[in-house]
């Protein structure tokens, strides 16, 4: 699996799709405030899919309420749909999560999650687009 988006867009075409927010979030690496997102607290079934590409990331099923105030999830849909990435921003030693498919930035990985597998993927609202079933 390569680190490289498949998806390769300009920067004028990132900005005309998304919203500021989802740009500041999505392309230039932010993070919203915790309990703002309009996913944190959403318990509707569905997938969860990337606001720059429309890749399915996450199932509804898998999404739990760790109490940090953003979506989490125990795991993606496929291991090949995130990409990830070591993050020492901020004087922090995380592992970021992209988008595979497009390098949308999504949020961190911790191994702070529930059992079996033990993995808590902190992501933000403004990343994703919930599709309802």
């Amino acid at each position: 699996m390569s680190d490289k988006p498949t998806i390769i867009k300009s920067e004028a075409e990132w900005r005309a799709q998304l919203t500021p927010e989802q740009y500041r979030i999505a392309r230039e690496k932010g993070t919203e405030p915790a309990f703002s997102g309009r996913y944190w607290n959403t318990r509707d079934e569905g997938i969860y899919r990337c606001i720059g590409c429309g890749e399915p990331l996450f199932d509804a099923q898998a999404k739990f309420d760790a109490g940090c105030g953003w979506p989490s999830f125990t795991a993606p849909l496929a291991d090949s749909a995130i990409a990830e990435h070591e993050d020492t921003r901020y004087g922090m030693r995380r592992t970021e999560v992209a988008c595979h498919r497009c390098g949308c930035h999504l949020g961190h990985v911790f191994p702070d999650g529930p059992a079996p597998g033990g993995l808590r993927y902190c992501i933000n609202s403004a990343s994703i687009d919930l599709e309802k079933k």
